[in-house]
């Protein structure tokens, strides 16, 4: 296992300088950084030349891409060059948000795998059963939803539902509008009530895709898992149909999802944009469309960089739980 892991790591390092390459030239040759401040009054040709080599645009692009490189596995990974947010550590941009996005995903994420898992072994189990119409049909109505639809109408409900609480003169519960700026409370009672309250509406909004996936991959799975040899064979000697299920079906039937989660929370960390823009959240989504509408090569750089070691990182860990879940799979 732990020659594996190795393995990996260095086969993973290589795609994560190429990957950081090519888009360093694309952001690079993408246009000016300085261009709009060009345009700012005030700002005289001298204090953009400056600027400009503060910056390092006047070096050749394989120079600035090692300074770039050296500078993020070191902590320096400059300072953004957008108006109005010129000179911010991309350092501190970029972890906040991470920060966000991750509270918010991995939260999400992980009940839509345990209620997706749960769903999707059932549904094989009771084939065809009216519970197995029911959750298809939700699943399919989940996947055609778009998640702009989604979160609109769940803070709508909520927006709702807290105007019924002040009605019956009790205090808003939902939060639609961000996480609080002062903390969530004192006492373990007022913790729970507001955090529940923060986290509840995006989080339903984000696990609704990925429930309808987690439930349809698995129980797709569970189906061909009950009908393989080594299934019949363990009925055959006797043992109990729960014992069948969860110790020799299910545990084989999860490696198709683990795949799947792995390669989900990669992908909805760098883009549950609609989610929190919805909601408020300045997270890794919201950093993406900033830095890309203010053309902040800095900041991008920065955003694609930590969201490809996510990647990576759930990835390996997905490729880990094989050997977890299969024995068969050699993993040294």
């Amino acid at each position: 296992m732990f020659q594996y892991l190795i393995r990996r790591l260095l086969i993973s390092i290589p795609i994560l300088l190429i990957g950081s390459f090519l888009v360093f030239i694309l952001v690079a040759s993408a246009g000016d950084p300085l261009a709009a401040l060009k345009t700012k009054p005030g700002v005289t040709a001298e204090q953009i030349h400056s600027l400009s080599i503060q910056l390092g645009l006047d070096q050749p692009i394989l120079i600035r891409y090692w300074n770039w490189l050296t500078g993020f596995l070191t902590g320096n990974w400059g300072v953004s060059v957008a108006l109005g947010e010129a000179q911010a550590p991309v350092y501190t941009t970029i972890t906040n948000a991470l920060w966000v996005t991750l509270r918010l995903v991995i939260g999400a994420e992980l009940l839509a795998l345990v209620l997706g898992v749960a769903v999707g072994v059932f549904s094989a189990v009771r084939q065809y059963s009216i519970f197995d119409y029911i959750m298809t049909s939700v699943a399919f109505l989940m996947f055609s939803m778009p998640i702009a639809c989604v979160a609109v109408v769940v803070k709508n409900y909520g927006i709702q539902f807290n105007d019924l609480l002040v009605s019956l003169h009790l205090q808003r519960w939902l939060t639609t509008a961000g996480p609080p700026t002062n903390g969530f409370g004192h006492n373990l009672g007022q913790v729970i009530v507001n955090y529940t309250g923060t986290f509840l509406l995006p989080t339903i909004s984000l696990m609704t895709i990925s429930f309808a996936a987690y439930s349809r991959f698995q129980r797709a799975s569970m189906l061909e898992t009950l009908n393989a040899d080594y299934v019949r064979t363990a009925r055959a000697k006797g043992l109990s149909q729960a014992r069948v299920i969860f110790r020799h079906a299910m545990r084989n039937a999860l490696i198709p999802v683990s795949t799947l989660f792995a390669l989900n929370i990669g992908a909805i960390i760098g883009g549950a944009i609609i989610t929190e823009r919805v909601f408020g959240w300045n997270g890794m989504g919201t950093v993406l469309v900033k830095s890309v509408g203010n053309y902040d090569p800095p900041t991008l750089m920065g955003w694609f960089a930590v969201t490809a070691t996510v990647v990576v990182i759930f990835n390996l860990i997905s490729d880990l739980l094989y050997g977890l879940l299969d024995p068969r799979i050699r993993l040294g």
